[in-house]
C-alpha cells in the first residue's frame, strides 16, 4: 500500500504545481479566493477518488478504467477507450511531461536549439527501459524520485512560509495584470494540476488485498496531495503576492530567488526536473497496463497482451507505448509550444471517458445488485453525481478553451473504430474482460506490490 500511495503522489505532484498557480491567480480577485480554489480542487479530487475506490475495490484489475468500462458498456466501448488512452490520453500526457522536463533540463544542460525535445525523448527511452527491466526496479526508482520531489516542494513551503523575501526583489515585481476574476477558468487549471489521481486504479490488479486497500490508497494519496498543494500555494502567495503571481512566468524560481537568491532559483529548476522525472516514470509505469488489457481482447498484436514473468511487467506494452510517445514528441517539437499542444490534444478525450467511468458506477450498481462491495462510496448517489457533473463541466471547458489540437485528438480516437473488427469473441460464460484479461497477480503472487 505504501508503494501504491507513493506512485499516486508521484503521478499527481509533478510539473503542474510549478506552472499553473500564475494562471489561477490571473482568474481570481483575492488571495482568499486563490487558496479557496485549491481547497475546492482537492475536494473535487476526493469525490472522484471515492468513486474510483468503489470501482477498484469491487473490480480489481490491471486494466483499471478499461475493465470498468468493459463491464459497464461492453468491450467495444472499452476497446475504444483503450485506443484513446494508448494513442491520445496517456501517451499525450507522457509527451507533455517530457516536454517540461526537457525544457528545464535544457536550461541546466544545453544540447543545442532542439535540446528540449532531445531531453524529452531521452527521458522517455530511459524510463521505458527501466520499466521493461522490471516492476521492482521501476517501483524503487519511483519511490526515490517521489521523495526527492516532495522534499523539494517542502523546501519551497518552508522558505516561503518562514523565510524573508528580499525587499529589492519584491519591489521589482511588475504591475498587476488587471482584475478579470473567472472562477470557472481558475478551476480548469486547478483540476489540471490535480490530474493523474485516477492512475491508481491501474494498481488494483497488482496490489495485495486490493479490495480492502485500494480505497485507503486513494483517500490517503488525495489528502497528501491536497495538503502539499495548499501549503505550497500559501508559500507562493505569501512571498510574491497575488499580483506577483499573476505576472510571473516561473513562479517557483521567482519565489526562491526572492528568499534565497540566484542559487535558490537554480535549486528549484533542478527540483522541477526531478518532479517531471518522477511524474514521467509513474505515468509510464501505469500507462502500459491498458495496452496489456486491451490486447487480451484483440486478435491483433497478441504479443502486447503477454505478461513478462521475469520482470513482472507488460514489457511489450511498455515498448509500444514508448514508441507512440516518441512520435508525439516529434510532432509536438514542430509546434510553437509542445506542452500546450499536448494539453489541447488530450483534455477533451480524457474528460469524456472520465465521465463515462463515473456513469459506470451507477450502471454496475444497478446491473449487479448482489455484488459484494468492499468499499462503498459515501452518500450514494450524491457523491458520484457530483463527480459526473464535474467531468461534464470540464469536458465543456476543454472543448471551449483548447485549440485545434483538441479536434485532432478527437479525430485520432475516431480513427480507432476499425479496431473493433479485431475483437475476440467472448466464450460462453465470460463477462466482458473478466476472463479474457486475467488478473496478472494470480500468476505472480510473489511479485505483487504491497
Amino acid at each position: 500500500m505504501f508503494d501504491a500511495v507513493t506512485i499516486m503522489v508521484g503521478i499527481v505532484v509533478g510539473i503542474g504545481i510549478f506552472k499553473t498557480p500564475s494562471l489561477v491567480a490571473a482568474n481570481v480577485d483575492s488571495g482568499f479566493a486563490f487558496i479557496a480554489v485549491w481547497v475546492l480542487g482537492g475536494a473535487v479530487t476526493l469525490v472522484g477518488a471515492l468513486c474510483y475506490a468503489e470501482l477498484s475495490a469491487a473490480h480489481p484489475h490491471a486494466g483499471g478504467e478499461y475493465h470498468f468500462l468493459s463491464r459497464a458498456y461492453g468491450r467495444p466501448v472499452a476497446m475504444l477507450f483503450g485506443w484513446a488512452r494508448g494513442s491520445v490520453i496517456q501517451t499525450g500526457a507522457i509527451a507533455a511531461v517530457a516536454f517540461v522536463l526537457g525544457d528545464y533540463a535544457a536550461q541546466l544542460w544545453p544540447l543545442g536549439p532542439h535540446g528540449g525535445a532531445i531531453w524529452a525523448a531521452l527521458a522517455i527511452v530511459l524510463l521505458t527501459a527501466v520499466n521493461v527491466i522490471g516492476t521492482v526496479e521501476s517501483k524503487l526508482t519511483q519511490i526515490a524520485m517521489t521523495f526527492v520531489e516532495v522534499g523539494a516542494i517542502a523546501a519551497i513551503i518552508v522558505f516561503g512560509l518562514f523565510g524573508s523575501a528580499d525587499p529589492a526583489a519584491a519591489a521589482a515585481a511588475p504591475s498587476p495584470a488587471g482584475p478579470g476574476a473567472a472562477l470557472g477558468m481558475a478551476m480548469i487549471f486547478v483540476l489540471l494540476t490535480y490530474g493523474g489521481w485516477n492512475e491508481a486504479a491501474y494498481l488494483s490488479g497488482e496490489l495485495r488485498d486490493a479490495p480492502r486497500r485500494i480505497g485507503r490508497v486513494l483517500i490517503i494519496g488525495t489528502a497528501i496531495i491536497t495538503t502539499l498543494y495548499v501549503l505550497a500555494n500559501l508559500a507562493l502567495l505569501g512571498t510574491l503576492g497575488l499580483d506577483g503571481l499573476r505576472n510571473s512566468s516561473a513562479i517557483a524560481a521567482d519565489m526562491m530567488r526572492a528568499v534565497a537568491g540566484e542559487s535558490g532559483a537554480v535549486l528549484v529548476s533542478v527540483a522541477i526536473v526531478a518532479a517531471a522525472f518522477s511524474t514521467l516514470n509513474a505515468t509510464i509505469f501505469t500507462g502500459a497496463r491498458v495496452y496489456y488489457a486491451m490486447a487480451r481482447d484483440l486478435t491483433l498484436l497478441p504479443s502486447v497482451g503477454e505478461w513478462n514473468a521475469r520482470g513482472t511487467t507488460p514489457a511489450n506494452g511498455l515498448i509500444l507505448q514508448g514508441l507512440v510517445a516518441l512520435v508525439l514528441v516529434g510532432l509536438g517539437s514542430a509546434t510553437r509550444d509542445g506542452f500546450q499542444t499536448m494539453v489541447d490534444y488530450t483534455a477533451p478525450v480524457f474528460w469524456a471517458f472520465l465521465l463515462l467511468v463515473g456513469i459506470a458506477l451507477f450502471v454496475l450498481r444497478r446491473r449487479e445488485p448482489d455484488r459484494e462491495l468492499p468499499f462503498r462510496v459515501p452518500l450514494y448517489p450524491l457523491t458520484p453525481a457530483l463527480f459526473c457533473l464535474s467531468c461534464a463541466y470540464m469536458l465543456h471547458a476543454s472543448l471551449a478553451y483548447t485549440g485545434k489540437g483538441a479536434l485532432f485528438g478527437l479525430a485520432v480516437v475516431a480513427a480507432g473504430a476499425p479496431l473493433l473488427l479485431f475483437r475476440r469473441r467472448a466464450e460462453a460464460g465470460e463477462t466482458a474482460t473478466a476472463a479474457s484479461a486475467a488478473h496478472p497477480a494470480e500468476a505472480r503472487p510473489a511479485a505483487a506490490s504491497d
